[in-house]
């Protein structure tokens, strides 16, 4: 009798730059923990390069298919959902890089909290710039943050399989390219949410990433979700509010509710986020 693995790990590729599919694939390989199923879907069924590639790996927990016909990220994540095994499911983007004990410390940090279903880290964002993209640690700072940005990092995340199937949800391709975001919005009542605090993956940053290709949709989208969670959880959002007034030497609210300017390390910004004037005294 065949055993199932602890983990899948689900990375669906379209038309990949070798060089990154690789990577990817061999940060995989690498890691520590072992007891893992690799599933890659091919969403682009045409380029024979990649598959050749995919096929030149002959570690036997590679699980490669292709699609007959393109069908797009979130039906492609879906599709990986169903096929896996693992008790835990580890997101992982196809240019991104993980760190050897990723996974490792991931599967512990879940057999040690049965509460919480989704564990993310701390990502190295590198590429065109480089930085690390820190975020909160514990469950109620990180649904209170969920209600202004996506503060989990999707291609960093571990998620419980049966928080998934309990709950029947899955990813919803109306919402793409947030679909990942919207995905932590119908788990916040559903689980509680962590994130390690240290890097557990190199998240690429490149001009041919969706989230750059598609920053119109992905800024109308990401709106749409964030307001959909405030509506849901005012009180995260209340929170989250007072947290950076704490922080922060001047706001004005639109109404007294919408915030429009802010004051903040001698920088005005709009809208919280858009910086407009940068003060300098003498």
């Amino acid at each position: 009798m065949t055993t199932k693995p602890r983990v899948s790990v689900l990375t669906p590729i379209y038309n990949t730059n070798p060089v990154y599919l690789r990577e990817m694939i061999e940060s995989v390989l690498t890691q520590t923990f072992t007891d893992f199923e690799f599933l890659i879907l091919n969403d682009s069924p045409e380029n024979t390069e990649i598959e050749k590639i995919v096929k030149s790996y002959k570690d036997k927990r590679i699980k490669y298919l292709k699609n007959n016909k393109n069908i797009g990220i979130s039906n492609s994540r879906n599709k990986l959902l169903q096929m896996a095994n693992g008790e835990y499911l580890a997101i992982f983007d196809h240019d991104d890089i993980s760190e050897p004990t990723r996974l490792e410390k991931q599967v512990a940090y879940l057999d040690a909290n049965p509460n919480v279903g989704v564990v993310s880290s701390w990502v190295e964002k590198f590429g065109d710039k480089n930085f690390i993209y820190k975020t909160p640690k514990s469950d109620i700072l990180i649904k209170m943050f969920l209600t202004e940005n996506n503060y989990v990092m999707h291609t960093a995340a571990m998620i419980r399989k049966s928080v998934l199937v309990d709950n029947d949800i899955k990813y919803e391709p109306e919402y793409f390219p947030a679909e990942d975001y919207r995905l932590w919005e119908r788990l916040m009542n559903k689980t509680s949410f962590h994130n390690i605090q240290e890097v557990l993956v190199k998240y690429r940053l490149d001009k041919t990433m969706t989230s750059v290709q598609k920053k119109q949709e992905m800024a109308i989208m990401h709106d749409k979700v964030s307001y959909e969670i405030r509506n849901m959880f005012p009180a995260y959002h209340i929170e989250y509010m007072k947290h950076f007034d704490n922080h922060t030497h001047w706001r004005v609210r639109l109404f007294g509710i919408i915030p429009l300017l802010k004051l903040k390390n001698n920088k005005i910004y709009l809208f919280e986020f858009i910086p407009i004037a940068k003060l300098r005294w003498k």
